[in-house]
């Protein structure tokens, strides 16, 4: 794979750091039936700030420029709340946008996670709709998992099957004071009436032992109805990051192949699948600094195959933009970049968000890429979510 003068830009920035923190962080665009792109996308004054919000911009002009359009409030009377989330258009036109709210009201000045016990505060799943463009929402509708987590990863938006279902990829979580009843899964949970409901789900991955863990999970379905799960994959024993995990399933997710490597050494690593049946993978690389991306695919036998592995963004950085202690809490909070989303656009070209921290303050960028039939990825000069 090579890669030439990838044209690139900034979706956000604090136009004033001198003046207030506002860092961004965790964006998703949608391509709208209009023509615009919508970006929803997290603002607040620090990664795990219990002051982080949804925000929305967008563009009418395939991501070159982009116009704050403002918040969106999922705040709770009496409740100190911070919110995260993930933004998906439907086939219908619909968008919807999948959530999790954590309560901070008993842990103001913690973080997310407990650093004895890997717990997460308090939270809840949530969803929004809109019927405008993302003009206007509506009230969050409260998800309840068929399964107690107690607590669930938000990584992944929402993915649309051929079969109607909607998927939410996540993965169960510690609570504060770390229960964990169901173990450490990779699921998907399962609705078939466009997200009213959520009464089954997908069991994908998970270890004998218990000992992984599969963070920041994605599933991508291909033509022929066959479904890929990829993961982070975290020895909690050993206290040591692994290779990205993979997993397929040729009946529909009832069941599924025993986890195995893709010998990507990443984090959030997030699969587009291209219409040869490749995969373009973009992910926060733990062996080398960067953010970088490989084009991998399948082979007959269901095994995983790379090309070669190539740099976006930060690879020259010497330190300091990742983390790889024995304590993952502390590893989360020194967090400088990552959380990749990739979104398809009508031409067929692809628009890659993130974000990270330059000049000491979070933004989100962006990449456009174009595919050629020999696999290269090409500058563009000029959506739906893959």
């Amino acid at each position: 794979m090579q890669l030439k003068q990838l044209e690139t830009g900034i979706l956000f920035k604090n136009a004033k750091p001198h003046v207030k923190s506002v860092h961004a962080y965790f964006p998703s665009v949608a391509a709208l039936p209009d023509g615009s792109l919508l970006a929803m996308y997290m603002l607040g004054e620090a990664f795990e700030a219990v002051d982080l919000k949804l925000h929305l911009s967008r563009s009418f002009d395939q991501g070159l420029t982009w116009e704050y359009q403002g918040p969106i409030n999922t705040s709770v009377t009496g409740r100190q709340t911070s919110t995260f989330g993930r933004l998906t258009a439907t086939e219908s036109g619909e968008l919807i946008a999948n959530l999790v709210r954590f309560d901070r009201t008993d842990f103001p000045d913690e973080g997310l996670c407990n650093p004895q016990t890997l717990g997460m505060v308090p939270s809840e799943l949530l969803l929004i709709r809109s019927l405008d463009l993302g003009r206007t929402w509506s009230e969050p509708e409260v998800v309840s998992p068929p399964l107690e987590g107690p607590e669930f990863e938000m990584c992944s938006p929402i993915t649309q099957l051929t079969d109607g279902r909607w998927i939410w990829p996540t993965s169960t979580w510690r609570d504060w004071a770390g229960f964990l009843p169901n173990g450490n899964r990779m699921l998907a949970l399962v609705s078939t009436d466009q997200g009213h409901s959520w009464d089954e789900y997908l069991d994908i991955m998970h270890s004998e032992e218990n000992n992984l863990i599969f963070w920041e999970s994605k599933v991508v379905e291909y033509p022929d109805g066959r479904l890929l799960a990829v993961a982070w994959c975290y020895d909690e024993a050993t206290q040591t990051d692994l290779p990205n995990h993979y997993a397929v399933s040729d009946d529909g997710g009832n069941s599924w192949s025993e986890p195995a490597s893709t010998q990507i050494a990443g984090q959030t690593l997030t699969p587009c699948l291209l219409e040869d049946g490749s995969l373009l993978n973009i992910y926060r690389r733990m062996d080398q600094p960067g953010l970088w991306a490989c084009l991998s695919r399948l082979d007959d036998t269901g095994t995983w195959i790379n090309g070669d592995q190539q740099p976006l963004w930060g690879h020259n950085m010497l330190e300091g933009i990742t983390s790889t202690g024995e304590n993952m809490s502390d590893n989360f909070a020194a967090l400088k970049f990552g959380a990749p989303h990739i979104t398809r656009l009508p031409d067929g070209e692809l628009f890659v968000t993130f974000w990270c921290y330059e000049q000491c303050v979070s933004v989100i960028r962006w990449f456009r890429f174009q595919v050629d039939p020999e696999h290269s990825v090409q500058t563009s000069q000029s959506a739906v979510n893959c």
